[in-house]
């Protein structure tokens, strides 16, 4: 049975998916719109990506604004911490940031809503990871968060990290002009 359970974020949606194992491997439904929809996820994606990514790589903090991705996650193989910080500004978790582990064996998905700034660490010797997006990539609207910025708190399972310039060169959250961010309003609130 798949389970969909808010994590300390309301909106940010940790997903169990029920994986069907015998002698011969498993079989998972990956999405499944009915059942995600009901449990509060977008009915409509438009995009999947597909990284593969060694040990210590950490891909982030990344948003788009103008138009914004919520995005779910899956790893295919192997297995990574994934982290949702709260860039809305007027927010009241706003810098906050969601971590959790995720990993083929597993079958969990995170569903990161728009408004946030995503990232991963990859803790496994390699991983493949799926994201579904709600919006298409969109270069000019492409920003990014500093992947280890103090301020944030988020304490990565990694070490030697590797990371892309333009990751390593993003800004600091508190460095990026507010109208460069997204806005919070309260139809975002989960009840």
């Amino acid at each position: 049975m798949l389970s969909i359970t808010p994590t300390q974020h309301p909106e940010v949606l940790l997903i169990q998916v029920p994986i069907y194992r015998d002698n011969r491997g498993y079989f998972e439904e990956i999405w499944h719109r009915a059942k995600h929809t009901t449990g509060g996820l977008p009915e409509r994606f438009v995009q999947d990506n597909l990284s593969f990514s060694k040990r210590n790589v950490v891909r982030g903090l990344h948003f788009q604004n103008p138009d914004p991705q919520g995005k779910l996650i899956c790893v295919l193989q192997g297995m990574i911490y994934d982290v949702a910080v709260d860039i809305r500004v007027g927010s009241p978790r706003f810098g906050q940031h969601v971590g959790v582990i995720l990993s083929a064996d597993a079958g969990q998905q995170l569903y990161v809503p728009e408004g946030f700034a995503h990232g991963f660490a990859v803790t496994s010797e390699n991983a493949i990871v799926l994201y579904k997006c709600t919006a298409p990539y969109n270069a000019q609207a492409d920003a990014s968060v500093l992947w280890n910025d103090p301020d944030l708190e988020i304490k990565w399972p990694v070490v030697d990290v590797l990371v892309s310039a333009k990751d390593a060169a993003a800004p600091r959250l508190n460095e990026i002009a507010r109208e460069r961010l997204p806005r919070y309003s309260r139809a975002h609130d989960v009840l």
